[in-house]
């Protein structure tokens, strides 16, 4: 039977994938801020540790981040590293701040098949915290768009 063969080839395919997907997530790196899951839930507010270090996402338009529009940066909730100058935010009419290029060196990226399909995540360098994704729709001049989850950042003025 071609069609139930079919079924069990991608079936198979897709456990490998995530298989494969699990080698190179975050989780597995090491990184130089670490803590104890109970010292992360004492470090960070319920919201916080849902999103940073348990891949969690926040409602869409619910982060005041996404009217931000103060110079300054925006850093990691988690260890505050600066991840993103205020200069490269935009509307990307998503519902969570969005930028169009990063800092040199303050994230890390792993592919992710949460959803079922494969996404690129991004993940704080130092902490390894989950901040969101990056997608490649985003405007000039690095057609970028890093989709980030404003609970897993904070607002630095300059």
């Amino acid at each position: 039977m071609p069609g139930r063969r079919s079924f069990l080839g991608w079936l198979a395919a897709g456990a490998a994938a995530g298989g494969l997907a699990a080698c190179s997530s975050a989780e597995a790196r090491t990184y130089p801020v670490r803590f104890s899951d109970a010292e992360w839930k004492k470090r960070l507010t319920a919201k916080q540790y849902y999103i940073l270090r348990r891949k969690g996402t926040e409602v869409p338009g619910s982060s005041p981040l996404l009217h931000e529009k103060r110079k300054g940066v925006f850093v990691c909730a988690a260890d505050g590293n600066v991840l993103y100058s205020s200069a490269t935010k935009y509307d990307s009419k998503t519902g969570w701040p969005s930028f169009w290029d990063v800092v040199p060196g303050s994230i890390g990226t792993s592919v992710d098949f949460d959803v079922g399909y494969p996404r690129t995540e991004v993940h704080c360098a130092r902490c390894g915290g989950h901040l969101g994704h990056v997608f490649n729709d985003g405007p000039k001049p690095t057609g970028k768009r890093y989709c980030m989850n404003g609970d897993a950042l904070l607002f630095r003025p300059a």
